[in-house]
This record gives C-alpha cells, structure tokens and sequence, in this order.
C-alpha cells in the first residue's frame, strides 16, 4: 500500500508535522528523505530494509559511497543530499555552540565535539579556540590523516592559536575505530603541545579522544596544567 493511502496520522511527513520530528522512527525519518518507494515497497518499506542491511541508522549515514549508491532506491543524487544534509547538521552545532557565551561544563563541550567528529573515517585532528573567557572563538580542524593515524605539528598549531587570538584550546581527535583511549602517540604530542603553547602563554584545558564514548585528558590528569 502506497504511504498516500494510509491514514493520515499515520503518514510520516504529516506524523512530523503534528507531532515534531522526535516522534518518528528510523525508518519514518529515513522514509522522508527517500521520498519514494521502489515498486512493490513503499519508502518506509525501503527504509526499514536499508536500516536492516547497514545495521543502523548511523551504519547507513556514515557507509561510503559505492556502498551507498549500489542499492537499488538510492544512488549519486541521494548520496549528495545527505552529505548536503550532514554538513548542514555539524554546520548547525558550530553555530549552536558559539552562541553559548561561556563553555559552561565539560558535557557541553564533550557533546558537541563527539557529534561533530565521531562519523569521520578518517582521523582528524582539531582545535578549539577560546577567549580569556573560555567563550568559544571557533573550532578548527587542523591535521588529517589515514584511519590509523595524524600527523601534528606543533607549530602549526600555535600558529593558528595566534591567529585566532586564543587564550585557551582544547583539542580534540577522533578514533575511527570506536575506541576512545590515547595511544602513547597521542600523549607524547600533547605533552608536545602543551610546551609549545606555553610559550606563548596559552593555556590547554583538555585533549578529548572521540570514539563510540569520549576520553578526557584532564579528567585523568594527563594534562601537566591540570
């Protein structure tokens, strides 16, 4: 049965509508954006079936393009709009986050650099600039590399701190790999870090690893400032 014949209630553009797009399903906000069936399954039919065989809806947000665009309903021109559709999103938490005057507490903080940087493939390393105040000034992704590994140059980063005219950072990488723990990499470059920008008299509040949880540097007093 087509989506038009069902219920009114019950049709998941309508269902958003009247009742806000947290009370829909996976498969009815996935629906929405297929917009269309395939013959023989309506797009919720087919979005229950794409949930089923990428594992989640996370699985088939973040599947990689061939992957995507080899099933049968979906393609090169639905696989733009949701990346469209996903740098809009972390384009909005950008935004979100640098109208709070103040970071306010570590889960804030934790939160949105977890949404912004888990899905990544690859490893990124970024930087969060903020003021004397600890508002936020802007995030920086500054270093990429293979899934395994980046590379970081500490220059690079005071540079930019400089630039930025920070008081106080924040870095912040993901592990493509779900695992958030510092390899010994990972604490040497931070300690590396933490040097250089004293130089210049800025201060590092924390290093968060971004896997499937986040890891805190200071919360382990991996941080020599504290």
């Amino acid at each position: 049965m087509a989506i038009s014949d069902w219920p009114q209630d019950e049709r998941p553009r309508e269902k958003l509508l009247s009742k806000g797009a947290q009370s829909l399903s996976d498969a009815e906000l996935l629906a929405i954006f297929l917009r269309t069936g395939i013959p023989g399954k309506s797009a919720v039919d087919l979005a229950r079936d794409l949930l089923h065989d990428f594992g989640s809806l996370r699985g088939l947000l973040t599947s990689q393009q061939q992957a995507f665009c080899d099933r049968k309903g979906l393609g090169t021109a639905k696989f733009a709009l949701l990346q469209a559709v996903l740098e809009m999103a972390r384009r909005h938490l950008n935004e979100n986050l640098k109208r709070e005057v103040v970071l306010n507490s570590p889960q804030q903080t934790q939160a949105y650099l977890h949404a912004l940087l888990r899905d990544y493939t690859q490893e990124i390393f970024g930087c969060l600039m903020l003021d004397s105040k600890h508002r936020v000034i802007v995030f920086r992704e500054l270093f990429s590399g293979s899934i395994s590994s980046a590379s970081v140059y500490p220059r690079e980063v005071v540079k930019q701190a400089l630039a930025d005219n920070a008081a106080a950072v924040i870095f912040a990488h993901n592990h493509p790999s779900g695992i958030a723990e510092p390899s010994p990499s990972d604490i040497e470059i931070t300690s590396h870090l933490q040097q250089a920008l004293a130089l210049v008299e800025i201060r590092v509040l924390d290093h968060l690893i971004i896997g499937d949880d986040v890891f805190c540097f200071s919360e382990l007093g991996l941080l020599s400032n504290g």
